[in-house]
């Protein structure tokens, strides 16, 4: 089977599947338009985020059995017309599911301890402790919206706070030691922390909107480790601005490019975006981090190894 990296990755993708007699291309470089020229020569492709594998890209790859995707969002993938086409879907949330826990985790007690803040006053001689008085985790009702890998890794860490959690998932029956499910208007009505972990569809897009935020009863704090687009960025900093949102954590932006690369240069430096990125990047009530809550060294084999297991699982003879 002739397999097509179309992005870096962790190199024991290669070592292992060319140990299982697959053979391997690699192409980091290509545009897209030059990789539909040839994508009909694959049986395979593995991708993370470099291009689009949309509906013309699809029907070209006439001999396509499966998209390996080193991660866990699909969006970058028409996924109708690959399924009307027959062609296997292969992710790996299982990969990054604990660094992305620990990232949650981790900007919850720098951002609800003050502890940048704190750190950087040290550093230039100022020394305030009532004005950085924190605020603790533990006993705090944290709703969780998506209670797939993520969910539950965060769920599990978060209850060894002390935490109440509480989540909402489209799937029924999700109850486990960790959480509780509970409808989304029970978890608006009991959440004073939360925190997403859900794709990007039609129905998740703008989810964390004005309404959303206005439906939330207790003022609270913000997670999102999903994606940028599935909360409006402009009524997100409104509720900062107001104290309805008390803090946010978040590692990904309305504003990035499809790559996940770099932000769109458009977007956040040229337009009226710019207040509202230029609000959360200066204030003290947000954090912003690079989307690199799955991005650990222990995630980046992780991922990679999930994926090779799946693809010899199916597709070894």
């Amino acid at each position: 089977m002739k397999i097509l990296l179309l992005d870096k990755n962790h190199p024991l993708i290669t070592e292992q599947l060319l140990a299982k007699n697959f053979i391997l291309d690699t192409d980091f470089t290509s545009s897209y338009n030059e990789v539909c020229e040839k994508i009909e020569e694959y049986e395979g492709v593995i991708i993370r985020s470099r291009i689009p594998l949309d509906k013309n890209f699809l029907e070209k790859a006439k001999n396509l059995k499966f998209i390996a995707r080193v991660g866990a969002g699909m969006e970058n993938i028409d996924i109708p017309i690959a399924e009307k086409l027959g062609i296997q879907l292969i992710n790996s949330p299982e990969g990054n599911r604990d660094s992305v826990a620990e990232h949650v985790v981790g900007m919850l007690l720098i951002l609800m301890n003050r502890l940048f803040i704190a750190s950087n006053e040290v550093k230039n001689g100022i020394w305030l402790r009532e004005e950085n008085r924190g605020d603790e985790l533990l006993g705090k009702t944290v709703g969780i919206i998506g209670y797939g890998n993520m969910g539950k890794a965060t769920a599990k860490r978060l209850s060894g706070f002390g935490c109440k959690v509480i989540f909402h998932d489209i799937l029924a029956n999700l109850s486990d030691e960790f959480a509780t499910q509970v409808s989304l208007e029970e978890l608006k009505d009991k959440a004073e922390v939360l925190s997403l972990h859900i794709p990007l569809t039609d129905s998740t897009n703008y989810l964390v909107d004005a309404e959303f935020i206005s439906e939330m009863k207790n003022a609270f704090y913000f997670v999102n480790t999903s994606r940028g687009k599935n909360v409006d960025t402009r009524s997100l900093v409104e509720a900062l601005k107001s104290g309805k949102i008390k803090g946010a954590c978040l590692d990904v932006l309305e504003y990035e490019k499809a790559s996940f690369e770099n932000l769109d240069a458009a977007t956040s430096l040229n337009t009226s975006e710019n207040g509202v990125l230029q609000y959360l990047l200066n204030s003290e009530k947000a954090i912003v981090t690079p989307h690199i809550a799955g991005w650990t060294h222990q995630s980046k084999e992780k991922l990679a190894q999930v994926i090779v297991d799946k693809i010899v699982a199916s597709f070894s003879h």
